[in-house]
């Protein structure tokens, strides 16, 4: 197997991290993105650069920035000549009753987990689809298809739209011979950081009327309750394994959607079903092409 050349948002934590360092492991070059890579971010960049027999080249980009997405495509390219493989990871989660968040927090949820795939796919596809060949992986979320807990409400409004994309891209690019990977990972209470660093209601008064009326308590009941389902073992680290195996698979044998869920939700059923009507009627309408990349002539 020869080594791909791999950018993957968001690397400094969480799934990203993780898929980083095992993309590294697995002998690909993986230019790992973060902000502030001089910065805050620092000692992340140098841990990943250092881990050895692994070739991880932390680049500054910014999602919510479309000079910075350009720039730092515009860097791999100068460096390495192409990008065979875009991971799309960066995001952020929220949590708190949905009327207490204002729509700009909504518009930032979206602007991190929606509009930053759009930035990055503009400053990289117009490289993939000159070479006619190309991997974009989306990591999804569960939540789009199947249970989800309360008080998620502009994260899992944001992921579905952000699958939605994916799927949509998918059609788009197929023509191009670019293939397209969903990652839907379930539910990690431990190892992902997500709860940890989730943003919170800016809306206090509203907060506190949800807080005094019967909605008291109700967080720490939804998070407590979401993590009783986790079982003890679940450990986020497959999921950066399947990226791998999706990466490494040869081309036209990729799956478009892999799941691992120890918490078993349901999207596994909910996305077979919802894919298999999508994918049906563009059999209906003679479009069912769009459905596997084109090989390269």
């Amino acid at each position: 197997m020869s080594g791909k050349i791999i950018l993957v948002t968001g690397s400094s934590s969480g799934f990203g991290r993780m898929t980083t360092e095992a993309l590294g492991r697995a002998g690909h070059t993986v230019y790992a993105s973060m902000r502030d890579v001089a910065g805050r971010n620092a000692a992340n960049a140098a841990e990943l650069s250092a881990i050895a027999g692994s070739d991880i080249r932390p680049v500054e980009l910014d999602v919510q920035s479309e000079s910075s997405a350009n720039a730092a495509v515009e860097k791999i390219i100068a460096e390495s000549g192409r990008i065979d493989v875009l991971v799309h990871n960066a995001g952020h989660m929220m949590f708190g009753p949905a009327e207490a968040f204002t729509p700009e927090q909504f518009a930032q949820q979206y602007d991190v987990n929606v509009l930053g795939t759009q930035r990055v796919n503009r400053a990289a596809l117009p490289h993939m689809r000159a070479r006619r060949e190309g991997l974009l992986v989306w990591i999804s979320s569960s939540s789009s298809a199947g249970g989800t807990p309360p008080y998620l409400s502009p994260y899992f409004a944001a992921k579905a739209a952000m699958d939605s994309l994916a799927v949509q891209y998918s059609r788009e690019l197929a023509r191009w011979g670019i293939e397209t990977s969903i990652i839907v990972p379930g539910a990690f209470t431990r190892g992902t950081n997500h709860f940890a660093h989730s943003g919170r209601p800016a809306d206090k008064a509203r907060l506190a009327a949800y807080e005094a009326g019967p909605y008291a308590g109700f967080g720490d009941q939804v998070q407590k309750a979401f993590a009783e389902i986790v079982p003890d073992d679940a450990d986020p680290e497959p999921v950066a394994e399947k990226i791998v195996d999706v990466v490494d698979a040869p081309f036209g044998r990729r799956p478009f959607r892999v799941h691992y869920d120890p918490t078993q939700d349901g999207a596994d059923v909910g996305f077979a079903v919802l894919d298999r009507l999508r994918a049906e009627m563009l059999h209906r309408v003679g479009l069912s092409d769009l459905l596997k990349p084109a090989a390269k002539g």
